[in-house]
């Protein structure tokens, strides 16, 4: 099953490719940023329909990845912080 299938993979924020209904006979993509999530279901067969930033309307047929922007406040080494408050304790 398609990641772009399930809701729990897909929030606000995460760079996804959609397919437009005008593109579904061409399957033409389209790469944006999710800012709604429109599809209830937990799962849908043709992928989650979202609405990018851009007000395009469409269904997610593969997930890119985080924005740098979404992605700016997380931390890449959890461990780096952890050896640094045993540090700090000692």
């Amino acid at each position: 099953m398609s990641q772009g299938t399930q809701r729990a993979n897909i929030y606000p924020g995460l760079t996804v490719d959609i397919v437009l209904k005008k593109d579904q006979p061409s399957g033409k993509l389209t790469r944006g940023v999710v800012k709604d999530l429109l599809t209830s279901k937990a799962i849908h067969p043709r992928g989650i329909k979202v609405r990018l930033e851009s007000g395009q309307v469409g269904r997610v047929q593969k997930i890119v990845g985080l924005t740098e922007e979404t992605s700016a406040g997380w931390d890449d080494d959890p461990e780096e912080d952890e050896e640094d408050d045993f540090n700090n304790f000692i």
